[in-house]
C-alpha cells in the first residue's frame, strides 16, 4: 500500500527521478520557459520553487555563498546556478511564491500523453507586469463614455467662446 506517499515516481527508480529533475529544473532556469509532460511539469514545480525561495535566503557572504553551494547540490549545472542567482534571483525577491507557472497544451500525437508548458511567472511578459507601463494604464482608464461627454462638453465650451468673441466684437 503506499498510504501518505505522495511524491510522483514518474515511472522512474530515485536516482533517474533526480537526474532527471535535476536537468528539467537547470532547463527551466536557462531557458525561462520549457514543454514537458503535464506530471512531469507538476513533479518540476515541487522540485524547483524552493531553489527559487533558497535564492533569496542569506544576508552575509558566507550565508549567500552556502545557498549557492546547496543549490549547485540539486541542479549540478554551474551555468544554471549563475543564472539563478544573477538573473532569476533578483527578479522574483519581492514575490512571496508561486514562482511558475503551468499551462496545459493538449495531447501529443504519439503516446496521446498530456503536453505542458512550465514557465518562470516573471518572465512572462504577456501576462506579466512588464507589458503594461503606468501610461498604457493611465490610457486604459480613459476610455468609454467619459470621453465622449468630455468632448461634447468641450466642444460646448468652445462654441460659447466663440460666441462670446463674437459679442464682444
Amino acid at each position: 500500500m503506499r498510504h501518505g506517499d505522495k511524491i510522483n515516481n514518474l515511472g522512474r527508480k530515485k536516482a533517474h527521478r533526480e537526474a532527471l529533475l535535476s536537468n528539467l529544473a537547470s532547463q527551466l532556469i536557462v531557458h525561462k520557459r520549457i514543454v514537458t509532460t503535464l506530471a512531469k511539469a507538476k513533479a518540476l514545480r515541487t522540485y524547483v520553487e524552493p531553489l527559487l525561495t533558497k535564492t533569496k535566503k542569506g544576508e552575509t557572504k558566507e550565508q549567500i555563498s552556502h545557498q549557492h553551494r546547496v543549490i549547485f547540490s540539486y541542479l549540478q549545472d554551474k551555468e544554471a546556478t549563475k543564472e539563478l542567482f544573477t538573473v532569476v534571483g533578483p527578479k522574483i525577491a519581492s514575490r512571496p511564491g508561486g514562482y511558475t507557472r503551468i499551462i496545459k497544451l493538449g495531447i501529443r500525437p504519439g503516446d496521446n500523453a498530456e503536453k505542458a508548458m512550465i514557465e518562470l511567472v516573471d518572465f512572462n511578459e504577456i501576462y506579466g507586469k512588464t507589458a503594461a507601463t503606468p501610461a498604457d494604464a493611465a490610457k486604459k482608464t480613459r476610455r468609454g463614455r467619459a470621453k465622449k461627454v468630455e468632448t461634447a462638453e468641450t466642444a460646448v465650451e468652445e462654441a460659447t467662446i466663440v460666441t462670446e468673441e463674437k459679442t464682444a466684437e
